[in-house]
């Protein structure tokens, strides 16, 4: 029988990894506990209040197919939703939520509480706790507790060191202590810790801002949920503003960059390049007039707006100054000043692709302890590593999602082989397969997945193979119902479109790109009436047959080559013709195939070749 003390795993932090993976845990029958410096702090949108943008809503929504929580919380607590890039091919459509920052922790501590198998435990983590490099469990300041496997998603916490011009001080997040033993017990291990740096901008009393002189931003309406398995947006919509720097504004960020602790040398730690400080982008974009702010509202019952695109760790009368500066914030009231802050990262190339580390077994990592930024990066690598975590314990195999099948897959194909030095952000052009890999397709891709997890319940996974069923016959119904030009070519020439002199099938019209769907339904319509969820899959294979056809047969190539097994404690060394920093490097990795040996950073086509053939070797060897 087991202990208060005993568990099958623990998790580090109740951040958006944490709670992912503490989650995942739980649901897949291990008895889970979540360790936490603040329950009340519990999924913490500790920058902006959004959830998703371009690329990230990717990763929401393949989440949510597999069964996380992140896209049902976002739809629980979002107050403007909007998909971006309408305008462009659906392989770059995302979905970005506003969402109200104190909803959203309530939801999501709701979740964690109501979870069967998960306790919430309110301790400062003080060491890790490993036997012959397995792990044992975790001491905190009040006691020690047994874990089989442990997941740690401590965010900006491990030697977390806020900035704000030239005063500084340790802290986690603002007003929060940071985490000291931990990361002191993680390089007692022996892991190879580095140093990054993210920022915040200040937030601004809504009393004082002068939002009529400023450009208004809508949301979608009606408002596009980001989760499978949301039947209505409840929440009231809100809009967003957006203003611009000027001259002004940069010439008192120029006068003041030697009290910027990015520019003075204080700061160590390497900052995102794709999310800079507006110091670094007066600086870097001196060309540039102007650059945009949006103006995002905290939630429904928060009058403070959170001022996106002025990161910023300018002391705090310069923040003021520069605020003022800015067309509709000339009275503005800052709430709270906006910050840089430093951490400790471990470098992710100490990981498998399921996110154990290669030192212990049974310790997991996850989130911005990676070195990534953004909480959908995190959220991901938390639902893979608590996945995982109860795979190990349950005596599974592994779940790795490859680059074919998911930009999860990309995201921790990337840090486990290519490594970073900054903050990694995900964005449509690290996948290579993204016509494959978009949003509107995540469950279709991955849902079955999840429902063999035992994440996704049975109805869902019915629901989802109605669907494919209902896409399916629809498609075979316009591919072989014609229509007549006489029919057809009025609407045609109305949407500027070239008449057909002969019968035409509707899948060739449908193909056209002025054509929709609803324009075929109106002259044919379906008799039994389709959803529009249906309606959308249709359109978009039809009219990207051919394009997705061509990365389905890269995709099949990419597949064969990373089904070429390396063994498992292959001996590099002794490969004639590698260069030592190529073993070096080989040897750092530790790929599992020859597919992912061929992305490591300075591994050349030669070396695959010979690596190809010593690989052969060894497996039959084995054999």
């Amino acid at each position: 029988m087991k202990s208060d003390h005993d568990y099958d795993i623990i998790v580090i932090g109740a951040g958006h990894a944490g709670c992912e993976a503490a989650l995942a845990g739980a649901r897949m029958g291990l008895h889970t506990a979540i360790f936490t410096m603040n329950i009340d702090m519990i999924g913490q949108m500790s920058c902006n209040p959004a959830i998703g943008g371009l690329a990230k809503s990717h990763l929401v929504k393949e989440i949510d197919a597999l069964g996380g929580e992140m896209a049902k919380i976002t739809d629980m607590a979002g107050i403007q939703f909007k998909v971006l890039n309408k305008s462009k091919g659906p392989a770059v459509w995302a979905t970005r939520v506003q969402a109200d920052r104190a909803l959203y922790r309530k939801f999501m501590k709701q979740a964690l509480e109501t979870q069967e198998g998960l306790d919430i435990r309110q301790e400062s983590i003080e060491e890790i706790l490993i036997e012959d490099n397995h792990i044992q469990g975790i001491r905190t300041v009040s006691c020690s507790y047994h874990a089989r496997s442990v997941v740690i998603a401590a965010g900006t916490f491990l030697n977390g060191l806020i900035h704000i011009g030239l005063d500084n001080y340790p802290a986690g997040r603002i007003d929060e202590p940071p985490s000291i033993n931990l990361p002191k017990s993680l390089a007692d291990i022996g892991f190879t810790i580095g140093r990054l740096k993210t920022g915040t901008p200040p937030r601004l009393d809504e009393k004082s801002i002068d939002f009529s002189v400023m450009e208004i931003q809508e949301g979608d309406s009606p408002p596009p949920a980001m989760s499978l398995f949301t039947e209505k947006i409840t929440n009231p919509q809100v809009p967003c503003y957006m203003t611009y720097t000027g001259e002004i504004t940069h010439e008192i960020i120029r006068d003041n960059l030697g009290n910027s602790p990015l520019y003075s040398g204080l700061i160590t730690g390497i900052g995102p390049r794709y999310c800079p400080s507006i110091e670094d982008k007066v600086v870097k974009f001196s060309d540039k007039p102007r650059h945009q702010i949006f103006l995002e509202p905290e939630g429904l019952e928060n009058d403070e707006y959170y001022a996106n695109g002025i990161s910023t760790s300018l002391p705090r009368d310069v923040q003021v100054k520069m605020v003022r500066s800015i067309k509709g914030l000339e009275d503005a009231e800052i709430r709270q000043f906006g910050y840089a802050i430093e951490y400790d990262f471990v470098f992710p190339t100490q990981l498998r692709p399921t996110l154990e580390t290669k030192r212990v077994q049974g310790l997991f990592l996850a989130g911005q302890i990676n070195g990534t930024s953004g909480y959908e990066e995190a959220a991901a690598q938390g639902l893979i590593a608590g996945i995982n975590a109860a795979l190990k314990l349950k005596k599974k195999g592994p779940f790795i999602l490859g680059r074919h099948e998911a930009y999860i897959g990309v995201l921790i194909d990337d840090l486990v082989t290519k490594g970073t030095r900054e903050p990694y952000r995900m964005f449509t052009s690290r996948a290579e397969y993204r016509l494959l890999l978009r949003q509107d397709n995540a469950d279709m891709r991955l849902m079955e997945k999840g429902h063999n997890l035992g994440l996704i319940n049975d109805r869902h996974f019915n629901d989802l193979n109605i669907k494919k069923a209902s896409v399916e016959k629809e498609l075979k119904r316009i591919q072989s119902t014609r229509i007549k030009p006489a029919l057809i070519n009025p609407l045609l020439k109305k949407l500027g479109s070239s008449p057909i002199p002969e019968d035409t099938t509707l899948y060739q019209l449908l193909k056209r790109p002025e054509v929709r769907y609803a324009h075929i339904a109106e002259a044919a319509p379906c008799d039994n009436g389709i959803s529009q969820d249906v309606m959308n899959q249709v359109e978009i294979q039809t009219k990207y047959e051919g394009y997705v056809k061509r990365q389905a047969d890269l995709a099949e190539k990419f597949k064969k080559i990373e089904g070429k097994i390396i063994p498992e404690g292959f001996v590099y060394n002794g490969i004639n013709g590698l260069s030592k920093e190529i073993v070096e490097k080989l040897e750092e990795v530790r790929p599992l195939n020859l597919g992912q040996a061929s992305r490591i950073p300075g591994i050349t086509p030669a070396a695959i070749s010979l690596l190809m053939i010593a690989a052969k070797q060894a497996r039959e060897k084995n054999r």
